[in-house]
């Protein structure tokens, strides 16, 4: 399986939650949306061990199978798209998450959050818990 991580299940990842853990485990590639990474480094900046949570990051990262995505043209296209789609249906999701589900959709990656709203994109295969 190749996964996608919303940043709620990265923290729960680095919080040694069984069920996430295993799931990374079996994982044949983790992939971490750029926006997921900024929004976990801005948690870390505002709570009261950065420096530490910075390297469990790094350590993460450095593990086999496990990258960052970053937007690129085609994901603007995505993201216009399940934009439209969802304002149409009058389903709107945060634009962070917009980017995620953009992402997920263009690599075709399950993603795995703890957000319901990402269930209102029928092309993104969750892994919501």
């Amino acid at each position: 399986m190749r996964v996608l991580l919303d940043t709620s299940r990265l923290i729960d990842a680095f919080r040694g939650e069984a069920e996430i853990v295993k799931t990374l485990e079996r994982a044949a590639e983790v992939w971490i949306p750029f926006v997921a990474l900024a929004e976990i480094k801005a948690g870390f900046l505002g709570g009261g061990r950065p420096g530490e949570n910075e390297g469990l990051l790094h350590a993460f990262l450095r593990l086999p199978g496990v990258g960052v995505l970053f937007a690129d043209s085609e994901t603007t296209d995505v993201y216009a798209r399940l934009f439209l789609q969802l304002r149409k249906a009058g389903t709107p999701i945060p634009t962070n998450d917009l980017w995620i589900a953009s992402l997920a959709v263009q690599h075709q990656l399950v993603l795995l959050s703890r957000d319901e709203h990402f269930r209102k994109v029928p092309q993104v295969s969750t892994g919501v818990s």
